[in-house]
């Protein structure tokens, strides 16, 4: 690689440069792309699935190839004519051996790096605490300290930008914080709710990220970054609650809840799965504070200095209420979800496919009607049997899945990608088809698809399917256990969709 390249953008500090954003499809990684764009920069995003970047807003101002960080060729394509390469992929929640995941992508993407000649690496990995045995770490930080190692011994200038807590609407941490404190005004809690922790705004994070792809090639170290304040997560909660409005909490902590036990706790309370909130919760056992501040002297802090923990909260709470949440913990796929196409029919040979279709005329435009689609979930509900769905729910939670406490993340509108309770969109056809696939833990793959057409007498017709693809003979005896219930929970919903469209009324004027 040569370094007369043409740049294709101009930002305030120079000639833009090139940039390849690894997890673009994640929290970080959706929020990060625009900001770049913003600085002059050009943006290639590399996902296993780039249909799920297509509703973004700024996808028409970016490449999208396919491919994965453990797949060399694709990375190695991926990686051609590259200044800078965001690496914000890991393997939290995906099982016992997440660290060798992690550590066979991170040895990939290094290596590709330097056979790219990219010019910079970029890696937001996890704040670790001072004077703790890296063996005594939670495997989650332990895991994150090796990527960063890995990647500092690439020969590719690096720099490893270490956080704590990210306060920020969507951000896992925040979720937990937020739906711990709201919905508890009296709690029993781990013994790490006292320890210190120094939680940065996402904002700040972006704008440190941003910074580094302009670093002087000398540097190649790794930076502590944190917000104004170290607190304890008692704290955290109590001023939470403060900003919110909220009662004073009254927090008694226990030494008896282990990491194991806080993850079923936090599973219970609040939306985030125990596959993610043990490492979260482990995470926490020891202090993680900065012990250097050096990023200021090559990203220097903003004007008004970094953001405090009550701003970033005020700001986080004033974007869920505004309905403008961009990314979402759960906007990355959740680790092994299903990730296998729809089946092709009628003339699908890949075994069995059950089906249950049902077919509705509609006393309402398909515009009514699909604006009921497109509601579906969240705080509106499935429009059928409200105990039968909280009961999948909570059978989900209690195996380990994500249940129904996901949400949405727009009140109104959905893009493909987006988590939806315990379903995620996998393609959505403005005004006329929502399909879902099922993230919920099944001995099998399932889809709910949602249509709204008209028929050949120009009526409106509402076309519902939910496809079970089974594995094995428990997937068959699932289905058959759960086919009784079909009439009222698939059949109603169908015919409360069609109520709702005839009371929903025309679309308002939005000018």
């Amino acid at each position: 690689m040569t370094s007369d390249r043409e740049p294709r953008g101009v930002g305030a500090d120079g000639p833009g440069l090139r940039c390849l954003v690894t997890g673009a499809t994640g929290y970080i990684g959706g929020r990060l792309v625009p900001g770049l764009l913003d600085a002059g920069h050009t943006v290639r995003c590399l996902a296993r699935s780039p249909e799920k970047l297509r509703d973004h807003p700024w996808v028409g101002r970016t490449e999208v190839v396919r491919g994965d960080v453990t797949d060399a060729g694709s990375l190695g394509a991926a990686m051609e004519d590259i200044d800078v390469a965001y690496y914000l992929v890991h393997a939290l929640g995906t099982g016992r051996d997440f660290a060798a995941t992690d550590r066979r992508a991170a040895h990939v993407f290094a290596e590709r790096a330097k056979a790219a000649g990219v010019r910079r690496i970029v890696y937001l990995g996890g704040l670790t605490p001072a004077r703790v045995p890296e063996r005594e770490l939670s495997p989650h930080l332990r895991s994150r300290a090796e990527v960063g190692r890995i990647l500092l011994g690439s020969g590719v200038p690096t720099a490893v930008l270490r956080a704590a807590v990210i306060i920020g609407s969507g951000s896992a941490s925040f979720e937990m914080l937020r739906y711990l404190t709201e919905r508890l005004p009296v709690m029993v809690t781990p013994s790490w709710v006292r320890t210190s922790i120094q939680p940065i705004a996402v904002r700040d994070v972006l704008r440190c990220l941003v910074g580094c792809a302009r670093l002087p090639a000398e540097v190649s170290r790794a930076f502590d970054i944190g917000g104004p304040e170290v607190l304890t997560y008692r704290d955290m909660m109590r001023r939470y609650a403060a900003v919110a409005g909220l009662p004073r909490r009254l927090i008694l902590p226990v030494p008896v809840l282990t990491p194991r036990l806080s993850s079923h706790w936090i599973g219970l309370v609040t939306p985030v799965p125990r596959s993610i909130a043990r490492p979260l919760a482990e995470s926490l056992r020891h202090e993680v504070i900065c012990h250097e501040r050096d990023i200021a002297r090559y990203v220097p802090d903003p004007p008004g200095g970094l953001l405090s923990f009550d701003r970033a909260v005020e700001l986080a709470l004033r974007r869920i209420q505004d309905a403008k949440v961009t990314t979402r913990w759960s906007s990355a796929s959740l680790p092994g979800a299903p990730s296998d196409p729809l089946p092709t029919d009628p003339d699908w040979a890949g075994g069995s496919l059950y089906t249950d279709r049902r077919e509705m005329t509609v006393d309402a435009s398909p515009e009514a009607l699909w604006r009921v689609i497109e509601g579906i979930g969240g705080e509106n509900g499935w429009y059928s049997f409200p105990l039968a769905w909280a009961v999948r729910g909570w059978l989900d939670r209690m195996a380990g899945g994500v249940g129904l406490r996901r949400g949405r993340r727009d009140k109104q509108r959905l893009r493909v990608g987006d988590s939806l309770d315990f379903w995620r969109v996998e393609e959505l056809e403005p005004g006329r088809l929502l399909r879902l696939r099922a993230e919920m833990r099944l001995p099998g793959l399932a889809w709910l698809e949602l249509r709204a057409d008209r028929d050949d007498k120009d009526r409106t017709v509402l076309r519902q399917r939910a496809l079970f693809h089974p594995h094995g003979l428990l997937g068959h005896a699932y289905w058959w256990s759960v086919s009784p219930f079909h009439a009222v929970v698939f059949g109603g919903m169908a015919r409360n969709i069609a109520q709702a469209a005839g009371a929903v009324g025309p679309e308002p004027d939005r000018n």
